[in-house]
């Protein structure tokens, strides 16, 4: 009976680990560790084209931490033309990913999604963020 109890327990305790750790998508298209499930991503419109939205968010991540790469994601979507402006950066030893997406030609999406070095969100510093990209295109 114990001996049944200690592998229905070991199979129970792999089976919470397996849901509760694991890969999480970004917003940039790649795939990193993090517990799934949190809300993790801040998303916004901004009634500007791409590029001085794209070099606000630029700036703000470069101001605040240390800017790691920048991409181009192609044929996101099924609209002709239709790309995707990427970011990632470390701001307070946490990774920050932000995607700029123009919808139309004059209305941009940004999505600003953070992760600390457990994998865990840190909406609050997405906020932040989010909110000096919006006061950058204030200016």
């Amino acid at each position: 009976m114990k001996l049944k109890f200690k592998i229905f327990a070991g199979v129970g305790a792999f089976a919470l680990a397996a849901l509760f750790a694991g890969c999480v998508n970004t917003v940039t298209g790649q795939r990193t560790a993090g517990v799934p499930f949190i809300k993790d991503t801040i998303e916004e419109r901004y009634e500007k084209p791409i590029e001085p939205v794209f070099q606000a968010a630029r700036a703000v991540i470069a101001e605040n931490g240390t800017l790691i790469n920048e991409g181009t994601l192609y044929g996101q979507t099924n609209a002709l033309g239709n790309v995707a402006r990427t970011i990632k950066g470390k701001v307070n030893e946490r990774m920050v990913y932000v995607r700029v997406e123009a919808l139309d030609p004059k209305i941009t999406a940004t999505s600003v999604q953070t992760r600390t070095s457990a994998g865990v969100s840190d909406i609050d510093l997405a906020v932040q963020l989010d909110r000096q990209i919006l006061m950058k295109l204030a200016r």
